[in-house]
C-alpha cells in the first residue's frame, strides 16, 4: 500500500485532535496541488520564461519522482523498516509489463501539462473536466459496467457545463482548440489510467511506490525520442536561460511538487475516506479556479462562472450519488457482485 494503515484496536484519538488532523492533511493537499498547477503554468507558458518545451518539462518530474522513489526506498532500507517502503530495483521483465501502463501514464501526464500550456490556469478545470464522462463510458465499453440514471444526469450537466465554458471562452477571445483537445484527450488519459493501474497493480505485488516507480522510469526513456522528434534538444541548446540556478531550482520544486501530490491525496483519503477526497477535490477546484482569475487580474462573465459551477456542480453530485449507491450496496448483502463491481468505479 502507498501508506500504512492507522493501527486498530487501541483508544481513538479525541475528536479535536481528529478534526484538527483531518484540516491540517486537507490543507496540506490543497495547498500541494494548486501550487503545483500555478508552478507548471509558470515552467510552461511563462512570458519572462519563454521555455517551449513541454515534454522536457515533463521528463525532468518524472525522473526527479523516479530518482526521489528510489531515494527514500534506500533511506528505509538503511534505518529501520517501513511496510509502506518496499525496496526498489529495477528489473527488466516487470518493466515491461508495466510497459502498457507506461504509454498511458505519458499520454495523461503530457496531455496534462499541454492543456495546462494553452489554457489558462482559471479554465484549466473545465478544460479537463470530462474524466467523469469518460469514466462512465469506459466502464461500461471495457467492464461492461452500468451506471444509474441519476449518475449519468450528473454527468450531463458536466458535458453542458464543458460545452459553455468552451463557448464562453470563444466568445471572450481567449479559447485555444489545442488546449482543448489536449483537455479532452487528458481526460480519456486519466480514466484508462486507472483500470490500467487496476491491471498492472499485481505485477509490482500491489505496491503503490513499486508501481510508481517502473512508471517513472519507462516514462523517462518513452520520452527521450519524443523529445527528439519533436526537437525539444535544439529548443534547449539554444534556452539562454538553461545555466540560471533559479531556472533548475523551479524545475526541481515543480518535480518535488508533482511526487508529494501522490503522497498528500493517499493521506487524505487515508484520514478521509475515497468520497470525502472527491468533494475535497471538486472544492480545491473551485479555490483555484478563483484564485487564478484574482492573481491574473482576469474578468470573466456570468456564463463563464455558470460553466464552472456546472462542472463543480454535476462532479459533486455524481460523487454524491456514487456515495450513496455503495453506501447501499455495503449495506445490502443480497447485492449481486455485478452490482458491487459497479458503485465501486
Amino acid at each position: 500500500p502507498l501508506l500504512p494503515a492507522e493501527g486498530g484496536g487501541g483508544r481513538r484519538a479525541p475528536f479535536l485532535l481528529r478534526a484538527l488532523r483531518i484540516a491540517v492533511v486537507v490543507c496540506l493537499y490543497w495547498f500541494t496541488s494548486i501550487a503545483m498547477v500555478f508552478l507548471n503554468k509558470y515552467l510552461l507558458d511563462s512570458p519572462s520564461l519563454r521555455l517551449d518545451a513541454p515534454l522536457f518539462v515533463t521528463f525532468f518530474q518524472c525522473a526527479l519522482t523516479a530518482a526521489l522513489c528510489l531515494g527514500l526506498s534506500l533511506g528505509a532500507a538503511c534505518g529501520p523498516p517501513c511496510p509502506g517502503l518496499p525496496a526498489l530495483r529495477l528489473d527488466p521483465k516487470v518493466s515491461r509489463s508495466v510497459l502498457p501502463l507506461s504509454a498511458v501514464f505519458i499520454g495523461m501526464v503530457t496531455s496534462n501539462n499541454l492543456c495546462l500550456k494553452h489554457v489558462g490556469v482559471a479554465f484549466y478545470n473545465v478544460g479537463r473536466s470530462l474524466t467523469t464522462v469518460f469514466n462512465v463510458l469506459l466502464s461500461y465499453l471495457l467492464l461492461k459496467q452500468t451506471t444509474s440514471l441519476y449518475a449519468l444526469l450528473a454527468c450531463g450537466v458536466i458535458i453542458g457545463g464543458f460545452w459553455l465554458g468552451v463557448d464562453q471562452e470563444g466568445a471572450e477571445g481567449t479559447l485555444s482548440w489545442p488546449g482543448i483537445f489536449f483537455g479532452i484527450l487528458a481526460s480519456l488519459c486519466v480514466s484508462l489510467n486507472a483500470i490500467y493501474t487496476k491491471k498492472v497493480l499485481p505485477v509490482v505485488d500491489g505496491s503503490i511506490w513499486r508501481l510508481t516507480f517502473y512508471n517513472n522510469v519507462n516514462a523517462c526513456v518513452l520520452f527521450f525520442p519524443l523529445m527528439m522528434l519533436l526537437g525539444e534538444f535544439r529548443t534547449l541548446y539554444h534556452f539562454d536561460k538553461l545555466g540560471s540556478p533559479s531556472f533548475w531550482g523551479m524545475m526541481t520544486l515543480g518535480g518535488v511538487f508533482g511526487f508529494a501530490i501522490g503522497y498528500v491525496t493517499g493521506l487524505q483519503i487515508k484520514f478521509t475516506s475515497p468520497l470525502t477526497h472527491n468533494v475535497s477535490g471538486t472544492a480545491k477546484a473551485c479555490a483555484q479556479t478563483v484564485l487564478a482569475v484574482i492573481y491574473f487580474e482576469e474578468t470573466k462573465s456570468l456564463l463563464w462562472w455558470t460553466s464552472n459551477l456546472m462542472v463543480l456542480g454535476g462532479s459533486f453530485a455524481y460523487t454524491w450519488v456514487k456515495g450513496l449507491e455503495m453506501r447501499k450496496v455495503q449495506e445490502d448483502p443480497n447485492v449481486k457482485s455485478g452490482e458491487r463491481n459497479e458503485t465501486g468505479v
